[in-house]
């Protein structure tokens, strides 16, 4: 007998959905008063009621024992009669609401009554629909009587329905958990270090723990995090994996990661998500019936598509999603939520799990229990989670929205003026362009407090008027404005930027490692890695890593001798640049006519790089060059990087901004490139936010200045130097042009493997 775990709404909502997306707005508040009108119901009945009972049973059905478990609204006890009493709040006038107007809730009493049917030997049961108006409160009620035969052929009726799926997921997991049982490590042999990173990963999934593991190029990282990862689901330590990444290019090497092992035998299913602005098919995002035929009967379709999809195909990237889609005529974002909660491996991006405003909501606590996170390129995630925990009310945006309503509602108008008007007064009261605040902005958060039911009100009642979306829009901003307030502590400040029109208010985020520590927490092992994890301990403390959790640092598998390095000791400092180009122009031209071939130069800002270009191109007019553009798209990159050819005659030099898209997540190997200049040591613009996370960090006494320059500058110099050397065949060359490389502080954060470096003067 297979074991299925399955909520009575899950498999409700399988077997009787139907029907189109709808994405007609409805707000928060419509939600909690439903929340009221259910409590408002349950409190006014007498003491044979018991509210929100959780009932829980096994079903034996065909092949499989079905563990259902749920919570009903209420049980009545009542003249020898039980009654399980679903309430359903709606805004509709009950005088259009018949015993007939949704089966659905009819099914899910109904799986209730048999469940607490057979567990208590009831032979009768009725089950009660109640429904309550949320303006008026109201209530209206509907119930009928079954005996547990009827109850019975009906819950089977929904299992036969589920079965489909159940089998095919059943047959698979026996055959994926074979398959992995048979797999051995895909390459004949481990790279120096590949065992150990596999084996943390492995041990750490095991133990519940977070590993933090530094793995230079080299190592393969991927494979080494996958393997274990994917051993553990076929022992049942876990149940899923969700490999997180921030970039395109990373998610593509795990595609490519899962392809080696199915090559050698393994079945497993696993997904890559797209946004939903970039998968559309239409032209605007508009996920309702009338405007989008893929929204339209949605969940007609959308299970005869699972069952196809699952039965043909394991590796479900954008192209075989996009295909089925148009298929079945499916919403392809939606489409891909949904074959998420069935497959074993989820690829997405890092904001999926991190980010409290589009974090998934599908999946339960218990299934993020049985849930391993691989968190590729984990240097990333610093900047990306103080970003995902922070937000900011803009008053131009406010302005604009109160204008439009000025002759639509003279409440909104109003609500939205008070608002101005305190962004006018934080204005008033902060001269300077830019400053912070320790305190929490209260006042403006108490007048966005009070707007937001207004707003969903109008926006709830007003779908198809003027104004809705620019009203929407704002109203999303004040949501993620109030929800990050939630937030808010010792690890936050308020930012404040002004100009004469402009009063923008952020809620900063300083300090991400407390939240990140709590949904870190969720799931069963979490692996962040990266090759320029450093200084590890760093990394631990602010990707909310605690004293028990593990580190690992591994060295490069390659000779270091491979990569030749040399420091050129000339100040690229802000106030030195003018009179130090002609010498970085001279030292680049000294490096490429010593050794001929394909370069990066990686340049701190454009302005820097377009000036030292300038010169670079005045006294080598045959050196052929490419400068990197400040908004390329796909297109424009691919041809940049297709001009790094092994092939070129003679030298090539790309110039780069560091920190860019060509600094990190690039692989040209072998000639492709032979060597990478770096210009200065990567530190951040001086700016507002840095200046306070230094403060922070200087306040806990920590090095303030390190963590919020030093480190992440470091850290950028290491990822594009990492460009280099690819395989174990490559050769090439770094050269470093900035004097506080040569300083104790700069030599104390180079991995080892540059410690032969030779100063060129």
């Amino acid at each position: 007998m297979y074991l299925v775990k399955l909520s009575v709404r899950e498999l409700v909502e399988f077997a009787l959905r139907g029907g189109s997306i709808d994405s007609t707005f409805k707000g928060t508040s419509v939600m909690q008063e439903g929340i009221k009108a259910h409590h408002i119901v349950q409190e006014k009945q007498g003491e044979n009621y018991k509210k929100e009972l959780s009932i829980k049973g096994e079903i034996n059905y065909d092949n499989f024992t079905f563990l259902i478990d749920g919570r009903c609204d209420g049980l009545i006890n009542e003249d020898s009669e039980i009654t399980i009493d679903e309430i359903k709040s709606t805004s509709k006038d009950l005088m259009f609401i018949d015993e007939d107007y949704n089966l659905a809730h009819w099914a899910q009493g109904k799986v209730y009554a048999y469940i607490y049917g057979i567990n208590n030997s009831i032979e009768k049961i009725s089950v009660q629909i109640t429904y309550v108006n949320t303006d008026n409160y109201t209530e209206k009620k509907f119930k009928k009587t079954f005996n547990i035969g009827e109850l019975k052929e009906f819950v089977d009726n929904l299992l036969q329905r589920y079965l489909v799926l159940a089998s095919l997921k059943a047959n698979f997991n026996d055959i994926r958990n074979e398959t992995i049982a048979a797999s051995d490590f895909p390459f004949e042999n481990y790279r120096n270090g590949q065992r150990d990173l596999a084996v943390m990963a492995y041990k750490s999934i095991k133990d519940k723990k977070r590993l933090f593991a530094k793995a230079p190029t080299g190592i393969g990282k991927t494979i080494s995090t996958i393997f274990p990862a994917v051993k553990s689901i076929g022992e049942g330590n876990i149940d899923k994996i969700m490999y997180l990444t921030a970039k395109t290019i990373t998610r593509t090497v795990a595609e490519n990661t899962l392809n080696i092992l199915r090559d050698k035998g393994l079945k497993i299913k696993s997904i890559t998500l797209t946004a939903k602005e970039k998968i559309c098919f239409n032209e605007e995002v508009n996920c309702n019936k009338e405007n989008c035929i893929y929204a339209d009967g949605y969940y007609d379709r959308v299970n005869d598509a699972i069952i196809e999809v699952l039965s043909n195909r394991d590796e479900l990237t954008r192209d075989v999603i996009e295909e089925y889609s148009k298929k079945y005529k499916l919403c392809p974002f939606e489409f891909s939520l949904d074959l998420s909660t069935l497959c074993d491996v989820i690829i997405c991006d890092y904001n999926y799990v991190f980010d409290p405003r589009v974090s998934l909501k599908r999946y339960s606590d218990d299934e993020t229990k049985t849930c391993a996170i691989l968190v590729d390129e984990a240097h990333n995630l610093v900047d990306r989670a103080r970003g995902m925990f922070s937000a900011s009310v803009e008053k131009t945006e406010v302005l604009k929205c109160r204008n439009i309503f000025k002759d639509i509602d003279n409440n909104i108008y109003k609500l939205l003026g008070n608002i101005n008007k305190e962004l006018l007064k934080i204005r008033k009261e902060n001269q300077d362009a830019n400053s912070y605040d320790k305190e929490k902005p209260k006042d403006l958060i108490s007048l966005i407090t009070k707007f937001i039911p207004k707003a969903e009100l109008w926006l709830a009642k007003n779908q198809k008027i003027n104004g809705h979306k620019e009203l929407l829009d704002l109203y999303f901003k004040f949501n993620s404005f109030i929800r990050i307030y939630k937030f808010y502590d010792k690890r936050y400040v308020t930012m404040i930027e002004r100009d004469r029109l402009e009063c923008k208010v952020t809620l900063f985020c300083l300090d991400p490692s407390k939240l990140l520590k709590e949904i870190t927490k969720q799931y069963k092992g979490c692996i962040m890695f990266s090759a320029t994890l450093a200084p590890i301990e760093y990394y631990k403390e602010i990707l909310g890593g605690e004293e028990e959790d593990y580190t690992l640092q591994l060295k490069s598998p390659f000779k270091r001798e491979n990569l030749e390095i040399f420091i050129t000791p000339i100040s690229t400092r802000y106030k030195h640049r003018e009179r130090t180009y002609s010498y970085i122009c001279k030292n680049i031209s000294m490096l490429l006519d010593a050794r001929p071939g394909n370069y990066l130069v990686f340049f701190p800002s454009y302005s820097y790089m377009n000036k030292v270009y300038e010169s670079f191109a005045q006294i080598n007019p045959n050196v052929k060059t490419i400068v990197q553009e400040g908004e390329m798209d796909e297109k424009e990159r691919e041809e940049f990087l297709r001009k790094f050819d092994e092939d070129n005659k003679g030298t090539f030099v790309g110039f780069a901004v560091l920190g860019g898209i060509f600094s990190e997540g690039i692989d040209l190997k072998g000639d492709r490139l032979n060597g990478a200049i770096i210009v200065g040591v990567g530190l951040p613009q001086i700016c507002l936010e840095r200046d306070i996370i230094k403060n922070y960090y200087d306040e806990l006494e920590k090095q303030g200045y390190d963590y919020s320059y030093v480190y992440p500058g470091m850290n950028k110099i290491m990822q594009a130097a990492g460009r280099i050397i690819r395989t174990e065949q490559d050769e090439g060359t770094l050269l470093l042009i900035d004097d506080r490389f040569l300083s104790d502080k700069y030599i104390g954060l180079m991995p080892y493997e540059w410690l032969h470096f030779k100063v060129i003067k």
